[in-house]
């Protein structure tokens, strides 16, 4: 069986768009504005989910799903937007990486030496939990940052937006990620660091909790744009797995029990009901690793945050996989949604996955993008 998407409008011609049967061409989107405002032009949608097919004449078009298999009928080479920067700017990249994983490093051992203390828990809403390690672990991190570069901007999970905003390099810190996980004792938790050059992540490094009570321990995770990815200092790549109902997959649910809570929770539905199986984590560096790692093939969330995404995003990319927004569309850290996978599935994820959130922006869902720090300057 093959499938097709029909776009209606007489200003574009799809055979002209793409040409040779069966090929899958990069979705182009308008260039965001220093506001970081999204298009609303018709047109920058019209082809969706960051490709567009052609098929025989004689194919009929369908979207429905009838049969697992139906997911995995024709093989996808979608070519999506880079999220890494080109550049690492007048710093080398093996400065940026030594720095940022001295940083992590020091946030875990601060993380190591409490994971089997009791823990002092207050709360930033009902559920969402804050507790002294997390607050402890980014002063460890801020104080590495700032002895090697004291003019760099930082954006803190717990402490906020703090130096030079006309600063290049921006460094997104998530001190302990996966807060939850690490009060109850629970894996998976980690530090995640990446440090963005004009708005991309240039270095990141995700510090992995592993193991359990009496048994702690860690991996870490490096990349740096453009050298590849590593888990303890050997090369990792994302999966090969090309058939839905033969991958594991990962998600993960925000505080907020809203409408694009309730449509993660039907996806988690369908996924389970095609695929191996879905899991839940908790922690989005973690679950982002594990794409990199190949031992899952994809994740996808809502209601993200940079500092959860920057590094994760820069580990999967360079590990042979690939990132996108929700809806298909290019991917920045400043966005509200993000689906990366081994790259192989990209498309056939977003074939349920992009849908979905269509219907979330028709009900007036915000996905603009979630901030800027004024005056940083990028090249998104």
């Amino acid at each position: 069986m093959e499938r097709c998407i029909i776009v209606s409008s007489s200003t574009f011609n799809l055979s002209q768009l793409c040409p040779k049967s069966a090929s899958i061409l990069p979705l182009e989107l308008p260039k965001s504005s220093s506001s970081f405002s999204r298009s609303s032009n018709a047109n920058s949608r019209q082809i969706r989910y960051g490709f567009c097919r052609t098929v025989p004449y004689n194919s009929s078009c369908t979207r429905a799903f009838t049969t697992n298999a139906v997911l995995s009928d024709v093989p996808q080479r979608n070519q999506y937007f880079k999220v890494g920067a080109e550049s690492t700017g007048s710093i080398p990249s093996d400065k940026l990486l030594h720095v940022i994983e001295t940083a992590a490093k020091t946030g875990a051992q601060v993380i190591m030496d409490a994971v089997n203390k009791p823990r002092n828990i207050t709360y930033k809403g009902l559920t969402d939990l804050v507790t002294d390690t997390d607050k402890m672990s980014e002063v460890a991190i801020l104080d590495v940052v700032r002895k090697n570069f004291p003019d760099h901007l930082i954006l803190g999970e717990e402490g906020g937006l703090v130096g030079d905003s006309s600063s290049d390099y921006l460094w997104c810190i998530d001190p302990l990620d996966g807060t939850t996980n690490f009060a109850h004792c629970y894996p998976s938790f980690a530090v995640s660091i990446s440090v963005l050059y004009k708005g991309k992540p240039a270095a990141a490094t995700v510090v992995e909790f592993v193991g359990g009570p009496k048994c702690w321990n860690t991996r870490t995770f490096t990349a740096a744009a453009g050298k590849g990815a590593f888990c303890n200092g050997e090369k990792i790549h994302a999966s090969s797995t090309d058939m839905v109902e033969r991958s594991l997959l990962v998600t993960g649910f925000g505080y907020e029990h809203d409408d694009a809570w309730a449509t993660n929770i039907e996806l988690f539905k369908e996924f389970t009901d095609v695929s191996r199986g879905v899991r839940r984590l908790g922690a989005a560096a973690v679950d982002m690793c594990h794409v990199a790692l190949g031992i899952v093939e994809g994740y996808w969330e809502y209601r993200l945050k940079p500092w959860d995404m920057a590094a994760g995003v820069l580990i999967v990319e360079e590990a042979g996989g690939t990132v996108s927004c929700m809806d298909g569309g290019k991917f920045c850290v400043f966005d509200r949604s993000v689906l990366v996978s081994n790259g192989v599935l990209h498309a056939k994820l977003l074939e349920r996955i992009g849908p979905a959130t269509e219907k979330l922006k028709g009900k007036g869902i915000d996905f603009s993008l979630w901030y800027k720090p004024e005056n940083y300057h990028t090249e998104l």
